[in-house]
């Protein structure tokens, strides 16, 4: 699972339980993206880490990998995954995301790249269509990539969860405590 995680919240905890008991998964790498090419400002990566590592700790799982964050610039999952395709050969590679990102997936850097390594598990968002015509023209064979996942979203935003704390508000249970917590210790956002 790629992202920023900035902050991870309990929707980025949701799709990896739902994708790590239905396709079954041994485990799944939280991986956050060292520098997003489509994003300019951004918490310091170290930040971003130990959140991730804190949101994920109690669930057996769940790993923290830093291969996207520890290498240097452009950061694309396109060339993320034959990285991972190295560390894991005789493992079936599942990238998670929420039909959203399956929308966007044509403006991606190399998207047939990112099907050809990995297979896509997308949960549905709530408000999101998916124009396959359209996309199976911009990215041919990613339907026969895409697994569907059963179960219901949680609406939750990383930006939301920014803006909150930024204008004073309380994150509740949106996001993990010992996240909320650091966030708080750091004075993020």
């Amino acid at each position: 699972m790629c992202g920023t995680f900035d902050p991870p919240h309990r929707g980025h905890l949701r799709l990896a339980e739902l994708a790590a008991d239905q396709l079954p998964l041994e485990q799944v790498l939280f991986l956050p993206v060292g520098q997003p090419t489509h994003k300019n400002t951004l918490t310091a990566v170290h930040h971003r880490l130990a959140m991730t590592a804190l949101a994920i700790a109690e669930h057996p799982r769940f790993v923290l990998d830093t291969a996207d964050a520890d290498r240097p610039p452009p950061h694309y999952t396109a060339t993320l995954l034959p990285i991972l395709r190295q560390r894991y050969p005789t493992r079936e590679l599942w990238l998670l995301m929420g039909s959203d990102s399956l929308a966007d997936l044509p403006r991606w850097h190399n998207p047939t790249a990112v099907i050809a390594h990995a297979r896509l598990a997308v949960l549905a968002r709530v408000g999101v269509a998916i124009d396959w015509v359209g996309l199976e023209a911009a990215v041919p064979g990613v339907g026969a990539a895409v697994q569907w996942l059963a179960g219901d979203p949680l609406p939750l935003s990383s930006t939301a969860a920014r803006q909150a704390v930024a204008k004073g508000q309380a994150l509740g249970e949106d996001v993990p405590a010992a996240v909320r917590d650091y966030i708080a210790h750091h004075q993020l956002y």
